[in-house]
């Protein structure tokens, strides 16, 4: 008999395959028989010989597939855009919909994430006619500056902006709205420089989000309840820190990999230097997210002087914005 399929994608680079490996192992040892996971890399080019090893972690009902996303990606170059630690991978889950179109649902997480329990459970709750299932971002939570950012700039209560590293996908509403377009043009119109991907994920799944529980995205902040999963968000990477929140976790699963000498020559090497950037780099972060919630010309601030602006023009009136 076939057993129900839980599909699950990650996008990777070649300089995430180590952890990509222990996210996937947290996954094979909280897996149950009930079901076949199905395990897609978003990945761009040949396989290198990192990631035939995590191919090679294959299992009966643990299948594990690289997806090339390399053309698709040379499509939408025009509007894509990185800052400080994003890499081009953050773009990839984009092409879920459209490159996928046997699947109605899919599961997404970030590769700086392991699970604690079945991710099955996650998978399976029905999320009704949403766009997406997801959680609140806890560190948008713990930070005015964050908060001021998805209010004024986004025009998102702070409590109701999701983080989009796990994330249940109903890909078939999001083929119905024709995401992927609609995904290109606001990137296009507006240079996010926060989180580009996720507000705009934010923007467009707005008031049509499942919110299920922080316990499955729970990131290294606070240590509240019984997490499901862990996420290492941000700079909050027990690869190159030792007083991660939850740390623990991570190290379980990575002693158990082929990438464990990588993994601690990572943290090793990461000096105090790299912290002293990681460290200005979140305080660029948040500095940036104050000045964006101010600028008088910020996304929402904007698409409402083109709003004003249309409907001068429908009545004859002139106006400037300028």
């Amino acid at each position: 008999m076939l057993k129900p399929v839980i599909p699950v994608f990650y996008a990777a680079d070649d300089n995430y395959m180590p952890y990509l490996a222990v996210a996937l192992t947290s996954l094979k040892e909280n897996k149950t028989e009930d079901y076949e996971y199905r395990i897609h890399v978003l990945y761009a080019g040949e396989l290198s010989e990192k990631a035939q090893k995590v191919k090679s972690m294959e299992e009966d009902n643990f299948h594990i597939y690289f997806e090339d996303v390399e053309s698709k990606m040379r499509a939408i170059q025009d509007c894509t855009y990185c800052r400080d630690y994003y890499t081009s991978a953050i773009f990839y889950r984009l092409m879920i919909p459209e490159m996928f179109p046997d699947y109605d649902k899919v599961l997404y997480m970030d590769c700086d994430t392991v699970a604690l329990a079945d991710v099955a459970k996650l998978y399976t709750i029905d999320i009704g006619n949403n766009f997406i299932g997801a959680a609140a971002d806890q560190a948008v939570a713990a930070v005015p500056a964050f908060r001021a950012y998805t209010k004024y700039a986004l025009n998102i209560a702070p409590h109701r902006y999701f983080n989009s590293g796990v994330i249940v996908m109903n890909l078939k509403k999001l083929r119905e709205i024709g995401f992927y377009g609609k995904f290109c043009e606001v990137l296009r119109s507006y240079e996010f420089i926060i989180a580009p991907d996720q507000d705009v994920l934010n923007l467009l799944c707005k008031d049509r989000v499942y919110y299920y529980g922080g316990e499955w995205n729970q990131m290294p902040i606070g240590g509240k309840g019984n997490p499901k999963l862990i996420h290492y968000n941000l700079t909050m990477k027990p690869w190159h820190y030792t007083d991660v929140l939850y740390q623990e976790y991570f190290w379980r699963f990575a002693e158990k990999t082929e990438f464990l000498a990588d993994i601690k020559k990572a943290l090793a090497s990461f000096t105090p230097e790299m912290a002293k950037r990681d460290e200005e780099s979140s305080k660029k972060l948040i500095a940036l997210a104050q000045q964006e919630a101010e600028n008088p010309r910020n996304y929402i601030r904007s698409q409402k002087m083109k709003a004003a602006s249309r409907e001068s023009n429908r009545y004859g009136l002139v106006e400037s914005f300028s």
